[in-house]
């Protein structure tokens, strides 16, 4: 896809993520709004992966550490063909496939069961480590939330990654500033977050996480770079789209009501109408 396909596709991403939360009544629009540029990227763009063969061992692995966004991972494997788009209507129903956080044994294209905040890069520093085992050319990536770099265990899992040299290990930090009790430095300051995940031993790249150019770039330095682990902090808005919930931390986990979800609707589709 070239820039403009990935922007409308992104776009049709954020409609479907508002669909989803707003029939479930249920979910977290904010940080699944902010990720929507950076999954159009890797699904559309980046990552070998085949619909039709969701469980193929060559496969390029991905793993949403900050699984409660997994509207912005449903929106992606649904239109990439993985399931039909009208499953999406059955998120966080009683029984679906489409849970409230990923299940890696239900959901086809759903490489890690996620939602305990922090996991998420162990997981993926072990899919590093197998493909190396393994001699398979597969890569493996771990899309991370700010308030879970407060966790113990990425940083344990920033350790080992630089330690095995996991130059195969891409991870992903969508870096909107705020978490579910407000704003990053008022509940647990993270910054200086680049020179941290340096000192620990990873390439870092900083970027615009809504620029398709430069989330595409960022990912070819991170394929180039030997012997290290790469971090590419994605600067984001959380709700981004949405004109109402941009960089509004009360819609972390809030469902629209029918009048909201319908100007959602009617901004994103004057914005798709508006991508040259």
């Amino acid at each position: 896809m070239d820039i403009r396909e990935l922007q409308k596709t992104a776009n049709e991403m954020r409609k479907d993520i508002i669909d989803m939360i707003y029939t479930a009544q249920s979910g977290h629009p904010g940080g699944s709004l902010s990720a929507a540029d950076i999954f159009a990227v890797l699904y559309f763009k980046e990552m070998n992966v085949d619909p039709k063969n969701p469980d193929w061992e060559d496969r390029d692995r991905l793993v949403l550490s900050k699984g409660h966004a997994s509207p912005v991972l449903y929106a992606a494997l649904a239109e990439k063909g993985f399931f039909p788009k009208d499953k999406l209507k059955t998120f966080r129903k009683i029984n679906t496939k489409l849970q409230g956080h990923p299940n890696m044994n239900d959901t086809p294209g759903v490489d890690m069961t996620t939602g305990s905040l922090g996991q998420g890069l162990s997981a993926a520093c072990g899919m590093a480590l197998a493909g190396r085992l393994d001699k398979k050319g597969y890569r493996a990536y771990a899309v991370l939330g700010d308030g879970e770099c407060e966790e113990g265990q990425i940083w344990e899992a920033a350790m080992s990654a630089a330690q095995y040299k996991l130059d195969n290990l891409t991870a992903i930090l969508d870096h909107n500033g705020l978490q579910i009790d407000g704003r990053n430095d008022e509940v647990m300051n993270i910054e200086p977050i680049e020179d941290k995940w340096k000192a620990f031993g990873w390439y870092t790249i900083r970027i615009d996480g809504h620029d398709m150019q430069q989330i595409i770039d960022a990912l070819d330095r991170a394929k180039e770079t030997k012997e290290r682990p790469t971090l590419i902090i994605a600067n984001t808005v959380k709700g981004k789209g949405v004109s109402y919930m941009e960089n509004q931390v009360g819609w972390h986990g809030t469902a629209p009501d029918k009048e909201q979800r319908d100007k959602a609707i009617e901004e994103l589709t004057q914005r798709g109408e508006g991508i040259e």
